[in-house]
């Protein structure tokens, strides 16, 4: 197996645990981990959050997700539909598994590597 190397953007309040919700997120800590479950984090990046009172300002989501194009992936507490399909359409898969940051991206790590059986 190759060993592939994805990056993650990690919506988070503390760099500790998935706790943001995609919309509501004023930073995105970005991993990078090999398919050998080596992680790293390689840098924290400030956005701008684009809930507005329960709705998404198209502009803000947009520039957001450019500003994550770097990514293959986005953790989130919570990401609605319309911005995970909005993510998908830029090739940046996103998904929701709350909970301590290593363990997220290693739980999104083995869905890579199940995915990858079936290709």
């Amino acid at each position: 197996m190759a060993n592939d190397i994805y990056r993650v953007a990690v919506a988070s309040s503390d760099g500790i645990v998935v706790n943001s919700h995609f919309g509501r997120a004023g930073k995105f800590y970005i991993y990078q981990i090999s398919e050998e479950e080596e992680l790293k984090l390689i840098e924290e990046r400030k956005v701008v959050p684009v809930c507005e009172g329960g709705n998404h300002n198209d502009e803000k989501l947009n520039e957001n997700l450019n500003r994550l194009k770097d990514c293959d992936f986005i953790l989130a507490s919570r990401i609605g539909d319309g911005a995970a399909f909005a993510a998908s359409k830029k090739g940046i898969e996103g998904f929701e598994i709350p909970g301590i940051i290593e363990e997220s991206i290693l739980q999104l790590l083995k869905y890579i590597k199940l995915k990858k059986l079936f290709e």
